[in-house]
């Protein structure tokens, strides 16, 4: 079931609703409640966000593909304004399980999925499991290689390692103060000015949350099941389209990987872009997205 909700992000997208969607049942992994934000006319597009976000993360791409698509941005489980869980898993197959449960929930098909980062991993493996929904996929920057984030500069370094360090962990999870959170995601931009200031506001007033620097210290330490989900790609059947910034953290070694994971995708590398693409070059996607039939 759906329910329609006002949304308490203080970013408004025109034309968007934002709706809850309830727990699938018993084996629903403990995800909880799943918010998601919903508009547009045409068939369906499911946008999955990175590391760290939420489902206004696309708040620039919308606008330019709703005209041509009914979109579902997905706030993946304990993100955004989902549910927080105790004792949730946030791997991979977990964060994959959500995503299904959004497509089965709402009875979606012809199904295209566009993810960055963490939510193109989920891209990609959501379509190896099921194929007879989905009609294509762009993935965006995948992160799927060891390190991640931590490639980005010495603090990113600093302040995952911290994370995810047993002890005092959970304590540098909730410590974000707003210049430090800035500096960490200008690591993934090569134009700064793309993360604007109402968005940083909002990733911290969600970070706020009870019980959010678990799920943040329990989300970077799931890279390795991002990386130990790349076999699933060989088996997804629809038409991919691999998108790169040209500095993007992934190195040329993982992204020719990637291509002989999957020969016959499309590949386009983004010059002067990084790991935040969708921020900086919105009209990228939007341009693949509204060409494709």
């Amino acid at each position: 079931m759906s329910i329609t909700t006002d949304t308490p992000s203080g970013i408004r997208i025109p034309g968007m609703q934002s709706h809850f969607l309830e727990p699938a049942g018993p084996g629903a992994q403990g995800q909880g409640r799943l918010r998601y934000i919903t508009g547009g006319r045409g068939a369906p597009l499911v946008l999955l966000h990175t590391v760290r976000t939420q489902a206004e993360h696309f708040r620039q791409l919308i606008p330019l593909v709703q005209e041509r698509y009914t979109v579902y941005a997905l706030d993946l489980p304990g993100m955004g304004y989902s549910q927080i869980v105790s004792g949730a898993s946030y791997e991979e197959p977990a964060m994959r399980a959500a995503v299904k449960q959004l497509m089965t929930q709402l009875d979606l098909r012809d199904v295209t999925l566009l993810g960055e980062s963490m939510g193109a991993v989920l891209a990609l493996t959501t379509a190896a499991d099921l194929p007879e929904r989905v009609r294509r996929v762009v993935a965006i920057n995948p992160y799927d290689y060891a390190d991640g984030i931590k490639r980005s500069s010495l603090l990113a370094r600093f302040i995952i390692t911290g994370v995810l360090a047993p002890g005092i962990g959970p304590v540098f999870a909730g410590l974000e103060p707003k210049p430090i959170m800035r500096a960490v995601f200008n690591g993934g931009l090569v134009d700064t000015t793309a993360l604007r200031e109402d968005y940083l506001d909002e990733l911290l007033k969600v970070g706020r949350r009870p019980g959010y620097p678990t799920v943040a210290r329990a989300v970077y330490g799931s890279l390795p099941s991002l990386v130990a989900a790349r076999p699933l790609y060989p088996k997804v059947s629809a038409p991919v389209h691999l998108i790169y910034g040209e500095k993007d953290w992934s190195r040329p070694s993982d992204r020719q990987a990637n291509q002989q994971l999957l020969p016959t995708a499309q590949f386009t590398e983004v010059s002067n872009a990084g790991h935040f693409l969708v921020l900086e070059r919105p009209d990228v996607p939007a341009k693949l997205l509204n060409q494709v039939n």
